[in-house]
Order: C-alpha cells, then sequence, then structure tokens
C-alpha cells in the first residue's frame, strides 16, 4: 500500500506552513536524507528530508501551495513493487486555493474552495503530546501490534522511522488502548475573522485601498504580541544613561580591532551589559512557565531584528560569557541570516531577556511588548546631546541614551526590576568593568 508523506512539524509551535517548493518531481527515486521540498513556516525557510526510501508516486500538495496543515498528506511514496496503479482514489489531490489578488476599487471576486481531505491521527503520548513518525513506521508499528508513544525516535527532531520500528519488540504493545484525542481536538479554536473583515472593508467602500494577505509570520506576530498585551501584566521602567565614556572606550576598542575585520557598535556593549547584568541579579534571569517559574543560569539574551513583514528575535546564549568582539561576529551572522529567513528554530526560540533598539531610526524613546515567556524587554532609543549636571555641580554636555524596561510583574517585582536596571545602566556607564 503507498506511503502518505505528511506535512512536517519543523518547529514546536508549528501548526501550519507554506509549501514553498518541491525539490523532487513525481517518479524520483529517493532515498532516507534526501530533500523534499522546502518548507516556509512563521519565522523561516526550511528544508524537508525524506525518512523513507521509494519513489514519488504522486505530489498532492503544489508549491506556493500557503496554510498546509500540519500533518497533512503531500505526496504520495511507492514502495518496491508498487506502482502508480496502487495509488487510491483517496490521494487524489483537492483543488487548492490560489493567492487572493490585492484590489484597489474593484473588489476582488470569491472562490469557492474544496479543502484537502483530513489526515488521519497522529497518534499521541500520555501527556497529549504528538508523536512523529513516518508513515511506513506506523504501518508497521500497527502490523507488530507496538505503542509509538513507547518508541524513542532517531529521525529528524525525534521522529520515528522504519529502523526504529523495527528494532522495537512487542513488549512495548499496549493492550486495547483506547482511541489516543488527537491534537486538533485539545488546541484551541480562533474566533473566525470573516465578520471583523468584512465590517472594516464596509467602512472604506468607495475609498481607494490595497488588500494585503497576512503571511505565517504576521499572523503569528498579530496573536502573540495580542495574547501578550492581554496575559501579561506590564508595568515600565525608565532610565537616562550617559554614553561618553562608552563611546570612547568602544573607539579606542575598534582601533586595536581594525586588523581582524570586527567594528563593534554600542548595540554589542548593550548586548552584554544586559547579559552581565542577568548575572548580577540573578533573580531577574527567568521565564514565565505557566504555574512555575524558570530561573535560568546562563544568559541567553534575545536582540530584536526588523526583516521585510516582521522581525525575528535571535538568541545569543551564554553573552555574559562571550568577549565583546564575539557577541559582535555573532550577531553579524544572525541578523544577516534572519533577514533571509535561514535562522532554524534553537537560535531564534529561548532566552530570558530581550532588547529592542529603534535608536538607528532617531527615536528618542519608547515602550516594547514583552515577547512570552520572556520576564523583560529593554526598549532602547538615540544617544542625544543634551545638557546634564555633572558630579561637580556645573552643567556640562553629555551624550544621553534613553532605555525603558517593560516587565512581567508576575516574574519580576518592581524594586527587583529596578535592581536590574541599574546594573545594566552601570555596566554601560562604566564599559571597562564588564571586561573584568
Amino acid at each position: 500500500m503507498p506511503t502518505e508523506i505528511l506535512m512536517p512539524a519543523l518547529s514546536p509551535t508549528m501548526e501550519e506552513g507554506t509549501l514553498a517548493k518541491w525539490l523532487v518531481k513525481e517518479g524520483d527515486a529517493v532515498s532516507s536524507g534526501d530533500l523534499l521540498a522546502e518548507i516556509e513556516t512563521d519565522k523561516a525557510t526550511m528544508e524537508f528530508e525524506a525518512v523513507d526510501e521509494g519513489t514519488i508516486g504522486k505530489i498532492l500538495i503544489p508549491e506556493g501551495s500557503e496554510g498546509v496543515k500540519v500533518n497533512t498528506a503531500i505526496a504520495v511514496l511507492l514502495e518496491d513493487g508498487e506502482s502508480a496503479d496502487d495509488i487510491a482514489a483517496t490521494h487524489a489531490a483537492a483543488p487548492v486555493a490560489a493567492p487572493a489578488v490585492a484590489a484597489g476599487t474593484e473588489a476582488a471576486s470569491a472562490a469557492t474552495t474544496e479543502a484537502p481531505a483530513p489526515a488521519p491521527a497522529a497518534p499521541v503520548t500520555a501527556d497529549g503530546g504528538r508523536v512523529f513518525a513516518s508513515p511506513l513506521a506506523r504501518r508497521i508499528a500497527a502490523q507488530k501490534g507496538l505503542d509509538l508513544s513507547q518508541i524513542s525516535g532517531s529521525g529528524p527532531h525525534g521522529r520515528i522511522v522504519k529502523a526504529d520500528v523495527e528494532s522495537t519488540t512487542a513488549t512495548t504493545a499496549t493492550a486495547a488502548a483506547a482511541p489516543a484525542p488527537t491534537a486538533a481536538a485539545s488546541a484551541p479554536v480562533a474566533a473566525p475573522a470573516g465578520p471583523l473583515a468584512d465590517m472594516v472593508a464596509r467602512m472604506y467602500e468607495g475609498r481607494e485601498y490595497e488588500e494585503i494577505q497576512l503571511d505565517g509570520m504576521r499572523k503569528t506576530i498579530a496573536a502573540r504580541l495580542g495574547e501578550a498585551k492581554q496575559t501579561i501584566p506590564h508595568f515600565y521602567l525608565r532610565r537616562d544613561i550617559k554614553l561618553d565614556a562608552l563611546l570612547k572606550f568602544r573607539s579606542q576598542l575598534n582601533k586595536q580591532l581594525e586588523g581582524r575585520g570586527v567594528k563593534l557598535s554600542v548595540n554589542d556593549f548593550i548586548i552584554k551589559a544586559v547579559a552581565n547584568a542577568l548575572q548580577q541579579v540573578p533573580a531577574c534571569n527567568a521565564v514565565w512557565a505557566g504555574d512555575r517559574v524558570l530561573q535560568l543560569k546562563p544568559s541567553d539574551v534575545a536582540v530584536a531584528v526588523a526583516i521585510e513583514g516582521g522581525l525575528f528575535t535571535p538568541v545569543l546564549q551564554d553573552a555574559d560569557m562571550k568577549s565583546l568582539s564575539a557577541l559582535s561576529t555573532e550577531m553579524k551572522d544572525l541578523a544577516g541570516r534572519a533577514r533571509e529567513r535561514k535562522l532554524a528554530p534553537h537560535e531564534y526560540q529561548g532566552g530570558t531577556f530581550a532588547i529592542s533598539n529603534l535608536g538607528m531610526f532617531g527615536i528618542d524613546n519608547f515602550d516594547a511588548i514583552v515577547n512570552p515567556p520572556h520576564a523583560g524587554i529593554l526598549a532602547v532609543g538615540t544617544g542625544v546631546k543634551k545638557p546634564v549636571v555633572g558630579d561637580d555641580g556645573e552643567l556640562t554636555v553629555a551624550t544621553v541614551m534613553s532605555v525603558t524596561m517593560s516587565v512581567d510583574h508576575r516574574v519580576i517585582d518592581g524594586a527587583l526590576g529596578a535592581e536590574l536596571l541599574k546594573a545594566i545602566v552601570d555596566n554601560l556607564e562604566n564599559p571597562m568593568v564588564m571586561l573584568a
């Protein structure tokens, strides 16, 4: 019986994706590890590998298709002795909706599309988590009476493959197990967007506009930030930071680093200052985990990077242990690959605290939204020359940068947050101390 190739979950939070490009065609022979397709998640474009060997018998979902749910059949794999005649009628591809065309003064006509038949429910663990297994592995497990939730997978992202099942004895089988609930049964159902969209569109009838369809990234940003503002009890702490000592020190270091191709930015110092401050005030190096707080030991700092249509927050792990030049090199690499949407999930997930710097756009100050599960985010404005009163009481001019720290009050209380922000300020106003 032909094997279905299913839309994979390429990150822990992925529920659907765009099948951007097929790297194989019908009739191609593939082996385990061969690249099958490029798939766009909400954050990145990733390559999808084959876990079984065989021949591509039929492609069910054409490239360019958006909103393909995880575990949807996207192609059919034929094994030895099977042919295209063995592909059941149920594997026929359903029509896929064409991308909506943006409308100006003319309204785009609606098209009724037929959705693909739902894929079989994936097996789940005792706590309701999804078990990822290849179709062939599932079939062999069913024949041998094995419980897939009791088998460790050796394939990509822990996926259970044929070899894992064949090396497992029937002792792992469960007797007369009740049907496992599907992941969709326990997932929250989003409110339909249609009525709101129709209402807003009616408000602008007769006005010229362009309708821009939301991609996966923008949908995720909207959902996460909406959730953050509604569910996280934010409070805000503000400070001005004198940058003159840092700017002088940075200039000296950059002269010494000219031959190494490294040029330190103010943002590099901010990352280091935050990382060190999280070690100085370890109770703030924490995340909200629903019914508990997880306090981390390393300083894993996320930095917001603007890209076309959205943003990434790549994470610099162990930032407190790295030199300024190492942080600068790593940040440039992460930012460059973020703009190309080439980051792997582990490079933008995690961290306890984030930095959002809009100073390069001339913004004096702003309030950022905490990115869950982080406990806080530092919003950084531009450095501006201002009159200040010096330590001797005399009026002088200094370069001053305004910052606002947004904090999740469930994790960090006011006094503790003030202590963290003071540590960040002290580190930036005394930059040589960060190298000690």
